[in-house]
């Protein structure tokens, strides 16, 4: 087992304000693992949260980064930010600069190596083989997160030493890196066994994962560990903001969306969301530009003008301490396995 777990939870790195050192710190306290997100963040904010983190806990600490991908098309995004612009006079505040951008990532690699972060997951993207080196120099293990069976045959080609494992039911960003159309989606399950066929490689489990049977589902699917995001936005430790958490308590549907941010993301179904339908594929480009419509519907407390992140099984999370959480998934998910097992 290449994570060393005493409890099989991975808490899903989520950018934007929900991972917290504060959260990544009691899962690992626990016996998960929790992850800080550095993607938006300045590679100074992921040190600071690297530390901060470290004193709450002696136990390891994940750190995730976003990878790039291929710049959007410029006319598609100004025909996008125009149709924008009524939603900037809601607001009454301008649209941020669609500007493509790699979120600094070789200088986030560069903290966690001078940090020795002991464990540092990549999404959007595949690393390059010497950043992967230098990682397992500075004594880390390498996860990449994929989508499909051919990516996990390219990260464990450049030398990854587990997958994050991602099905379609998951809340947030589509975290694959060959492509953005959305077509050959696989749900959780099918898509762990047919990476465990095509690539040989200890997976983590991401999609749809909420409580103790679902995470035992995974386990026998073939995961060693299963990573969950939605299930811990309702910590007391998370920075999910009040709008969201009081989104989770309802009964709407979700969405695969590109309306907040040019990428593929699975959220509540809102009203940006289903009024902005005709997003482009551009990220992070789309991302810069509804940056501060974001920003005034969250300090508005409208949460029909902001991403509401969430999975397919959202209605099933139940509001409680980090720790706490990751306690009961493990042993609702041992009781589960053991009834599966006398049958």
């Amino acid at each position: 087992m290449v994570l060393e777990l005493t409890r099989p939870i991975v808490q899903a790195p989520m950018a934007g304000g929900p991972s917290t050192p504060a959260l990544a710190a009691a899962v690992s306290e626990a016996g998960g693992l929790g992850f800080l997100a550095a993607g938006y963040r300045t590679p100074e904010a992921v040190r600071d949260d690297v530390r901060a983190a470290r004193e709450l806990t002696g136990a390891r600490v994940g750190v995730n980064i976003f990878l790039p991908g291929p710049p959007g098309d410029d006319e598609a995004v100004r025909r996008y930010a125009a149709e924008l612009r009524a939603e900037a006079d809601r607001w009454g505040v301008e649209l941020g600069e669609p500007r493509a951008d790699d979120d600094a990532w070789e200088a986030k690699v560069a903290v966690c190596v001078e940090e020795r972060v002991p464990v540092v997951s990549f999404t959007f993207g595949l690393p390059r083989p010497d950043v992967v080196a230098a990682l397992h120099d500075a004594g880390a293990l390498v996860l990449v997160t994929v989508t499909t069976p051919e990516e996990a045959v390219a990260a464990r080609d450049v030398g990854a030493d587990a997958l994050v494992v991602q099905g379609v039911e998951a809340g947030g960003h589509r975290g694959g890196f060959r492509d953005d159309d959305g077509v050959g989606e696989y749900g959780l399950l099918a898509l762990l066994r047919l990476v465990a066929r095509a690539a040989d490689l200890p997976m983590v489990a991401a999609g749809g994962l909420v409580d103790g049977p679902s995470v035992a589902a995974a386990l026998v699917a073939g995961a060693e560990a299963a990573q969950l995001g939605t299930a811990f936005l309702a910590c007391p430790e998370a920075g999910t903001g009040p709008a969201h958490r009081e989104a989770l308590t309802g009964s709407t549907g979700t969405a695969l969306t590109r309306a907040f941010s040019g990428r593929r993301a699975r959220g509540l179904v809102n009203r940006f969301l289903a009024e902005h339908t005709a997003a482009p594929s551009a990220y992070p480009q789309v991302h810069h530009l509804t940056t501060p419509l974001r920003a005034a519907a969250r300090t508005a407390g409208d949460a029909g003008g902001v991403n509401l992140w969430a999975g397919q099984a959202y209605r099933l999370v139940e509001p409680r301490p980090a720790g706490e959480l990751v306690r009961r998934l493990t042993d609702d998910a041992r009781a589960a396995l053991a009834r599966a097992a006398g049958c």
